[in-house]
């Protein structure tokens, strides 16, 4: 068999992909799923050193999502500085502030008191990494701007890999959005054409660490099957 073949000019090579006897398929989607279950978002972080060559390859690995029309559209900014930490924390706290305060409805401070969370952030200054992910919206070639396509959905799913390969790294992390986010593009000096997505603290937990006694939504909540 040929290795590569032409479409409408272009070329595509032979892919190799490893299947499974039925048995192990079901030994492996469980495994993986207790694995993942294993995950939890952690508030409270050790100021111990991760490599940043660990960093380099999470974010590696969130940048083999799919995407639309493969344009790749996002940017991981990871940010070890003191300085720019200490910058993003009084931003961040300053809308967190605002929101808890003003924005935020009664019911979403109720749906929040389980988790323990408030406008306090000190896991921005306190985990050894920020990973900032930017959606880049349009593209600069040759002067002209093009749009990306299905830039949220494309985004979305490399940030659920971003976070998986953190919790495969042994590390963990926290989903942060403070809202609005616009900060972060001056705090980081971003380019007109990105937004800011998501925030995430990377590192080790502070010990011990306590996480809310939740439980997930069960599988016949969450799905529905049509055979």
């Amino acid at each position: 068999m040929s290795e590569h073949i032409f479409i409408n000019g272009h070329k595509h090579v032979s892919h190799q992909h490893e299947s499974y006897d039925v048995d192990t398929m079901k030994n492996r989607s469980k495994e993986f799923y207790k694995w993942l279950n294993s995950r939890r978002s952690v508030r409270e972080y050790s100021d111990k050193e991760v490599s940043k060559e660990v960093i380099e390859n999470i974010m590696m690995s969130a940048s083999t999502a799919p995407s639309g029309a493969h344009k790749q559209p996002w940017t991981f900014c990871a940010i070890s500085s003191a300085e720019i930490k200490s910058k993003i924390r009084a931003a961040a706290e300053a809308e967190e502030k605002e929101t808890y305060s003003k924005r935020m409805s009664d019911r979403w401070r109720k749906d929040l008191e389980p988790l323990g969370t408030d406008d306090n952030k000190p896991f921005l200054e306190i985990a050894p990494w920020l990973i900032v992910v930017f959606k880049r919206v349009y593209e600069h070639e040759n002067g002209e701007k093009h749009n990306n396509y299905y830039v949220n959905e494309s985004v979305g799913i490399a940030s659920g890999m971003l976070i998986s390969a953190i919790h495969n790294a042994g590390l963990v992390t926290l989903t942060h959005t403070p809202s609005p986010m616009n900060f972060l593009t001056k705090v980081l000096e971003r380019p007109s054409n990105e937004r800011p997505f998501l925030l995430l603290p990377v590192g080790y937990p502070k010990e011990p660490i306590y996480v809310p006694n939740i439980d997930r939504k069960g599988l016949d909540e969450i799905s529905v099957f049509y055979e």
